[in-house]
């Protein structure tokens, strides 16, 4: 099945962690792979789920792009993101993952660091290979939206940050 968790608000990653801990508990193994997250240090970075599965995180992007003082040439950010769905689809094929997660896979595509197109025939392709794959990131495609099976928006009706609230980490990242 394909899941999606998108939209402005918070809550993305965290619904696919949230995913995550419940497969492990139930004997599954779970890869997160993050296509835009990277050198910065989000809470989720040291979490062990134990259980009588597996969890893995692998950060495999540069960071936000261009934003909050990002300076990195714009290809290593699409090196980045084509070097993370190749490492998703290398796992994919090692079968040892029940359940892969592509968090914040949908930026990458709204930025055009990967095409949609790569997404969709990776959807395609792991159909067969995976129970349940779980794409996160704002702005979902719509042609990607279309596939999966269910589709979860976060909304941001209000949030701390509107008032020059900086992010808590442990909360928001």
């Amino acid at each position: 099945m394909l899941y999606i968790f998108t939209g402005n608000g918070k809550g993305k990653t965290t619904a696919a962690l949230g995913q995550a801990l419940r497969v492990v508990g139930e004997g599954k193994r779970v890869l997160m792979v993050q296509f835009i997250k990277g050198p910065w240090k989000s809470g989720e970075d040291d979490i062990e789920i134990k259980g009588k599965g597996e969890f893995k995180l692998v950060k495999k992007g540069k960071g936000f792009v261009g934003i909050l003082g990002d300076t990195l040439p714009r290809e290593e950010h699409e090196k980045a993101a084509q070097d993370a769905l190749a490492y998703a689809k290398k796992e994919t094929e090692s079968g040892n993952w029940d359940i892969l997660i592509l968090d914040e896979v949908n930026n990458a595509v709204a930025l055009n660091l990967i095409s949609k197109e790569s997404i969709l025939e990776f959807i395609d392709w792991s159909k067969d290979k995976l129970e349940h794959l779980i794409l996160t990131g704002r702005d979902a495609a719509p042609e990607i939206v279309e596939r999966a099976d269910l589709v979860t928006e976060m909304q941001d009706i209000k949030h701390p940050f509107e008032k020059g609230i900086k992010g808590k980490r442990g909360l928001e990242y």
